[in-house]
């Protein structure tokens, strides 16, 4: 099995001017090579069957990509509309200024095969494509924001993956993401 970084997931990851909200201490060549050359600690199903959660022990000084929202750190919350690339519209999105979370035990390297890539007109040479990474303190998936659910259900042309909103599933984010958030240096 093949995996390649995306160039969707590469300025999310390894921006140009690194950031301490995203991964440390390696390359994006050297964390593709790492994650092709050591098996996962762990797999787990992803939201479809063309997603797959690889989750590795965290080799690098990467923090935890959320921290929960406190009565002491509400007021460091922030948001603002953005989109992830130019072809994206702009959504409502949240995260603190000025809080630093702990190192991550666990990078949670979330797949897309390279079938639905290529539906999603990003062809790879590979089998499978990195398309985002979850640092976290448990080898488990942190739930998908709302909006990117929201975001996949629209399909590829809006920038999702065209794969219903799961009710369940999305209210389970709710009670997640209404509890914490993403934090920015």
């Amino acid at each position: 099995m093949t995996i390649v970084l995306t160039e969707f997931a590469r300025p999310r990851l390894f921006p140009r001017v690194p950031r301490g909200n995203t991964i440390q201490d390696c390359t994006a060549e050297q964390f593709q090579a790492h994650l092709n050359a050591h098996a996962p600690f762990k797999v787990l199903d992803g939201y479809a069957p063309f997603c797959k959660l690889h989750v590795y022990e965290n080799w690098t000084s990467t923090r935890c990509l959320t921290v929960p929202v406190t009565d002491a750190n509400r007021h460091q919350l922030r948001s603002g509309y953005e989109a992830r690339n130019r072809d994206e519209l702009p959504v409502l999105v949240r995260w603190f200024e000025g809080v630093e979370s702990p190192r991550a035990n666990y990078l949670v390297v979330i797949l897309y095969s390279a079938e639905q890539l290529a539906k999603e007109g990003s062809p790879i040479e590979a089998d499978w494509g990195i398309v985002g990474c979850i640092y976290t303190a448990e080898p488990e998936e942190v739930p998908m924001a709302p909006i990117t659910m929201m975001r996949n259900a629209l399909g590829v042309e809006e920038g999702g993956s065209g794969v219903p909103l799961d009710r369940e599933a999305y209210q389970r984010a709710v009670a997640f993401w209404e509890n914490n958030a993403n934090w920015r240096p």
